[in-house]
C-alpha cells in the first residue's frame, strides 16, 4: 500500500493541516486509530500502555517511547466520535486549562482509498511546529502500518 502526501498549511493562528491519501478503506484507518493494540503497534507506544474508551467524553492514555528509549505519558479524552468519519481527540497539556484538540477526518474514495485530514490549533509557533512534526511522523507510521511494512 502506498500513500500520497498532500499539502501542509500553517496559518498565523498557529494551526496546521496535514492531508494524505491512504491505500486502505476508512474502516481500517479508523481501527488503527481506535484499537489499543493496533495504535500501540504503529504510534510508538509502550506495549500494554494504551487504553481507549472511544466515545464522546471517554478517556484515553498511552505511554509513548522515543527513539532513544525515553518514555512519556499522554492522556486525554474523546471530544467527538463519528465512526469511520471524524475523530476529535483532546490531549491534556500541563498548565493548560482546556485540552489541545486534534481533529482527524476520513473520506473514503473509490477503490477503498481513504483521504485523511489532520488538523490542530496550538498556542504558539513553537508548539505548532513540534505538534506538526509529531503528527507528520504519526501519519508516516500509520501509512507503513496499513501497508504492512515495519514502522521503525
Amino acid at each position: 500500500m502506498s500513500a500520497e502526501q498532500g499539502t501542509t498549511t500553517a496559518t498565523e493562528d498557529f494551526s496546521y493541516t496535514l492531508n494524505r491519501m491512504l491505500d486502505a478503506p476508512a474502516a481500517a484507518v479508523w481501527r488503527a486509530w481506535t484499537t489499543p493494540e493496533q495504535y500501540a503497534q504503529w504510534a510508538g507506544a509502550a506495549a500494554g500502555s494504551v487504553e481507549m474508551d472511544v466515545r464522546p467524553g471517554g478517556l484515553w492514555k498511552a505511554t509513548m517511547v522515543t527513539p532513544d528509549g525515553g518514555q512519556f505519558p499522554l492522556t486525554g479524552s474523546y471530544l467527538e466520535v463519528a465512526e469511520n468519519r471524524r475523530l476529535v481527540i483532546g490531549m491534556d497539556v500541563p498548565g493548560r486549562p482546556e485540552p489541545a484538540a486534534m481533529t482527524l477526518e476520513l473520506d473514503e474514495q473509490e477503490g477503498h482509498r481513504t483521504g485523511i485530514v489532520l488538523r490542530q490549533t496550538c498556542d504558539s509557533v513553537e508548539e505548532r511546529d513540534m505538534a506538526e512534526q509529531g503528527s507528520t511522523m504519526l501519519l508516516e507510521s500509520l501509512t507503513a502500518f496499513l501497508a504492512g511494512r515495519p514502522t521503525d
